[in-house]
């Protein structure tokens, strides 16, 4: 009987030993796989930097980052925890901010002097550090010595001395700090540099680049290509993941002088009205409070409140129904 068994066992060894793999067929199976995971990869870079994070699935095995490279999205943006800052250090950042728009040209020093002045105790570097966290610095003329973050390619500045003289012909975009009553947030805007006009936000925890590319796929679909996108070289945009919208779409890139005051100062004037006519009025309790309420001052921004340099047209009206006004490049 153990030899019978013996030999019914070995037979099914021999069976399975024996047994045929079908190489062509499995080929074929491999290569239909590869073509499926081109096409959804394709696809999922395709979609807008919202879509694709809205993929992430945090109960999926596969890891987080793996699901950030595949989808193309900056891990830091799925991780993001915000550091809490302290209630002084709030008001602090506030009024910082205010001294910021008023003298746009002051350092870190010059903003303690007028702290300590205040009778308000902060050090340099603090003041340094604060600055740092909310994306701000003196702005001024000043030699370009410094050097730009490996594989960021610094663009060269495309508007001096041309004349703007209709809409999309050039955008800019830009990001500031936006103080509430526990917290903060960033606002980053794409505008029309003919018109002044606001074509899309966003308002974000982080000061990563996700939410600029959010905005600039927003305003491409919805009003098309500028010929020209100016922005400053903040690290936001010489990263990747956003020049590579702008040269899909064949658009030429322009960055401002490294800490030029002049290059940009339209935009400028735009985050002063927004934080004297809307954010320093207001203690956002939330972060979707200072979403609505921001998206409501930018509609009026946009639709109801005239501009000397439009000759007192509104953003909406310079536009839709152009006529030669001088833009100023």
């Amino acid at each position: 009987m153990l030899e019978g068994a013996a030999g019914v066992f070995g037979a099914d060894a021999t069976n399975v030993q024996a047994a045929p793999v079908d190489l062509k067929a499995l080929h074929a199976k491999i290569g239909e796989l590869a073509l499926e995971n081109d096409f959804f990869g394709r696809r999922a870079h395709q979609g807008r930097h919202a879509e694709r994070k809205a993929m992430i699935d945090r109960n999926h095995d596969l890891p987080i980052s793996r699901q950030a490279k595949i989808l193309n999205i900056s891990r830091g943006s799925v991780y993001y925890k915000p550091r809490p800052v302290s209630a002084e250090d709030l008001a602090l950042m506030r009024r910082i901010d205010e001294l910021h728009l008023e003298f746009p040209f002051a350092g870190s020093r010059m903003l303690r002097d007028f702290l300590n002045r205040e009778g308000v105790a902060a050090g340099r570097r603090h003041v340094a550090t604060l600055m740092k966290r909310m994306g701000i610095e003196a702005i001024y003329r000043r030699p370009n010595t410094s050097k730009p973050a490996p594989g960021h390619k610094i663009y060269p500045y495309l508007l001096r001395g041309l004349k703007v003289d209709r809409p999309n012909q050039a955008w800019a975009m830009d990001i500031t700090y936006i103080s509430m009553a526990r917290g903060f947030v960033y606002l980053a805007a794409v505008v029309d540099w003919f018109s002044r006009r606001v074509l899309s936000h966003r308002v974000s925890i982080t000061i990563e680049a996700d939410f600029c590319v959010e905005a600039v796929e927003e305003a491409l679909a919805k009003y098309g290509k500028p010929g020209i996108f100016n922005t400053d070289q903040g690290s936001q945009f010489t990263s990747e993941a956003f020049t590579s919208v702008l040269i899909a779409n064949k658009i030429a890139i322009s960055m401002d002088g490294k800490g030029a005051w002049r290059d940009n100062v339209f935009v400028e004037r735009i985050w002063k009205s927004v934080k004297y006519e809307e954010v320093y009025l207001h203690a956002y309790d939330s972060v979707g409070v200072a979403r609505t309420s921001i998206a409501r001052y930018l509609n009026f921004y946009n639709r109801r409140r005239p501009h000397s340099s439009l000759d007192r047209r509104t953003p909406d009206e310079a536009y839709f129904e152009p006529t030669p006004i001088l833009a100023a490049a």
